[in-house]
């Protein structure tokens, strides 16, 4: 689905991914769910292009629900996985605590569980190989990604800031639908490692430059970065 000019959302409100659309080629953010791989093929042949257009992909940070279709892409196409160094180990084999389910309603967790699975989640694959990014990167890939490290759902989590799209794009910093209870609007995202330190690590976006915020649950978000950390907060 077209967000924006050079913007396109994968998936929907359960569990999102990103493609960012250049003249130079494609940069993916996240991968989502195994079965988000049919998604991003006719998202591609949409803008008359294939997977053999995208760059790289940029994970925000190493949980399942975000590698879905990564290691297919890295495999079956060459394309290099980009994950903080302090998730790299999440990626690559899933290892990560167990965190408090917290609030839950019966119908959103059913259908969170139901949608994913419909999407393959079981199949998941870890990434066979990773490269590492660190906090002020700025990486050499279509629309020039600048990473920012957002710890706290993971150690790992980065929120990902594309100019050219007017995004930044911050995986599980926050949410705009808890997959778990059903309710709408910025708030905290469940299974969280450190709810703390992700509700500090917030305040790192406050100074940039974008009209939208793009979770991976939850539906788009147009607002400026300066005015996230309050609106959790206030959740």
């Amino acid at each position: 689905m077209k967000l924006a000019p050079h913007l396109h959302r994968l998936g929907n409100d359960v569990v999102a991914c990103y493609l960012i659309d250049t003249a130079e080629g494609i940069t993916l953010v996240d991968a989502g769910l195994p079965g988000h791989w049919r998604d991003l093929q006719r998202e591609l042949r949409s803008l008359g292009k294939s997977a053999d257009d995208i760059r790289g992909l940029v994970l925000t940070h190493g949980d399942s629900d975000h590698i879905g279709f990564a290691e297919r892409l890295r495999r079956e196409h060459g394309v290099p996985v980009f994950v903080h160094a302090a998730d790299a180990a999440r990626a690559r084999t899933g290892d990560k605590p167990k965190t408090p389910f917290g609030p839950m309603r019966l119908v959103p967790t059913l259908g969170f569980f139901g949608y994913s699975l419909s999407k393959n989640a079981l199949r998941a694959r870890y990434v066979g190989e990773v490269t590492e990014i660190a906090d002020g990167d700025v990486l050499d890939l279509p629309g020039t990604p600048a990473i920012v490290g957002m710890p706290g759902h993971s150690p790992g989590s980065v929120a990902v800031h594309v100019p050219l799209a007017d995004a930044v794009f911050v995986g599980d910093a926050l949410t705009t639908r808890h997959v778990l209870t059903g309710r709408a609007g910025p708030q905290p995202a469940p299974f969280t490692d450190d709810p703390a330190q992700a509700l500090a690590s917030l305040d790192r976006i406050a100074g940039l430059t974008a009209s939208w915020v793009l979770p991976g649950h939850g539906a788009p978000w147009r607002t400026s970065p300066a005015q996230v950390g309050e609106a959790v907060r206030k959740s």
